[in-house]
């Protein structure tokens, strides 16, 4: 599959009519390329006449050309206070509050559209106190990496789906469309200019969390679509969290907690779905564990956890080894980037056994905790893991689920055995050991 097709979710039933033509008319609004083809119809078809009823023909304006989000109008504007970089496991890193030299911005505004991005030095933004974001959660963003590999080079992973996906989410949150192709270009822009300080080639398997948000910026307090947005892009430094030690554990939310539902906007990157979670997150690690695995429903469906997707390997009554998470078709769970990785990695090389395992059916499926309890009780359960950028693939090793708790097989070691290949198969080619085509390669510039 090409890396740059994103298959966001489609069962449109799920979501209601009155919000799939939402949709639709903020594109029709916001998107550039809509309009532009409208205006180009509008001057070549006979579109752009109108016929009175008493025959009398009159010439309609075409529809309003407004730029698109152009990566080639970028301008530089180079940090003249650089600051130092932190060392590794230091407290600075740890904090996840430093960040590089550099940020990019892009604002759009519906009369003018996109203005030029901008890259300039790191630094607060400035907002109306009656600014849209602050008052309405009008804002989404992505999560990905930028990795130093072990072969010198700086690398991306399917940075195509990311950008794809946040032009998904603009829509659900009525903020401007974009080409994810531009998005994609600026993120590059920005990797380029700070990856060469930031990861030192003496640093291989090191890597930066980057972080494209966009907000409305609209100074308005009425509950209305933003006629003002900003884009900016920073390069944040971030701690390993893949590896905590006896697996990660997991606390099985309560009946009076839902993270997302169907027919909401789960499925879409939006700082909407993650405050009203921190409640929860926090009983969580004042009890001793790392995440809340999120349930849903009386049958207490398996979802999310945290903020990661969930796998569970298993072994079926009839005896078949399955590796399973929830599927996409409720649009209650986010289409992972690394999710999506791990199944058509697991698919194509563990799908026919070898390398001394066992065939493993690849499955997605609603599954509750009732199943995953039946099969700890019965031994039945061989391994899981969560998956997602910022903790990547982390072994599962508890989980705490209405009274009970549930040990989760590690193989006696930091994770299962196919935890660790899918892992190690991921790092290779984040990092470089593996040549695949989902790294892409970032040319780092030297000043």
């Amino acid at each position: 599959m090409s890396p740059s097709a994103i298959t966001p979710p489609t069962e449109r039933e799920t979501v209601s009519e009155l919000t799939a033509q939402g949709i639709e008319h903020s594109l029709s609004k916001t998107a550039p390329s809509l309009l532009k083809q409208q205006a180009k119809d509008a001057l070549l078809t006979d579109a752009a006449v109108e016929t009175k009823s008493n025959g009398t023909k009159l010439a309609r304006a075409p529809a309003t050309l407004l730029p698109e989000l152009d990566a080639s109008l970028l301008t530089t504007t180079y940090n003249p206070n650089p600051r130092p970089v932190p060392l590794p496991g230091s407290p600075e890193e740890a904090s996840q509050q430093v960040c590089t030299d550099h940020m990019i911005q892009a604002k759009w505004t519906v009369s003018q559209g996109w203005h030029a991005p901008a890259l300039l030095p790191y630094g607060p933004l400035s907002l109306m106190p009656t600014c849209s974001v602050l008052h309405y959660a009008t804002e989404c963003f992505e999560g990905m990496k930028l990795y130093r590999g072990h072969d010198g080079h700086l690398r991306l992973f399917r940075p195509h789906l990311n950008c794809a996906r946040m032009l998904m989410s603009t829509q659900r949150i009525a903020l401007p469309s974009f080409p994810p192709s531009q998005l994609l270009h600026l993120i590059t822009k920005l990797c380029a200019t700070d990856g060469e300080k930031w990861l030192p080639r003496d640093r291989p398997g090191a890597f930066l969390y980057i972080r494209p948000t966009m907000i409305a910026s609209d100074p308005a307090l009425g509950v209305q679509q933003p006629k003002e947005a900003l884009l900016f892009i920073i390069l944040a430094c971030f701690p390993s969290m893949d590896a905590p030690a006896g697996g990660m554990r997991l606390l099985a939310s309560k009946d009076d907690m839902i993270r997302a539902w169907p027919g909401g906007f789960g499925y879409a990157k939006l700082g909407a779905n993650y405050g009203p979670s921190l409640v929860a997150q926090g009983e969580a690690r004042a009890r001793g564990y790392h995440q809340i695995l999120w349930l849903f429903g009386d049958e207490c469906r398996v979802t999310e956890a945290g903020a990661s997707n969930f796998f569970v390997v298993w072994r079926t009554r009839e005896g078949q080894v399955q590796l399973v998470t929830a599927p996409l078709g409720a649009k209650i769970i986010l289409d992972g980037v690394t999710r999506r990785s791990v199944l058509e990695l697991a698919r194509e090389r563990l799908g026919k056994g070898g390398q001394g395992l066992e065939k493993v059916e690849v499955v997605e499926r609603n599954f509750t905790m009732v199943e995953v309890e039946e099969a700890v009780v019965e031994g039945r359960l061989l391994e899981a893991f969560t998956a997602g950028t910022a903790f990547f693939i982390s072994p599962i090793g508890h989980i705490h689920f209405r009274g009970k708790d549930l040990e989760v097989p590690m193989g006696g070691g930091e994770a299962g055995v196919y935890t660790a290949l899918v892992k190690g198969w991921l790092k290779g080619i984040m990092w470089g050991t593996e040549q695949h085509e989902w790294g892409y390669v970032v040319e780092e510039e030297k000043r």
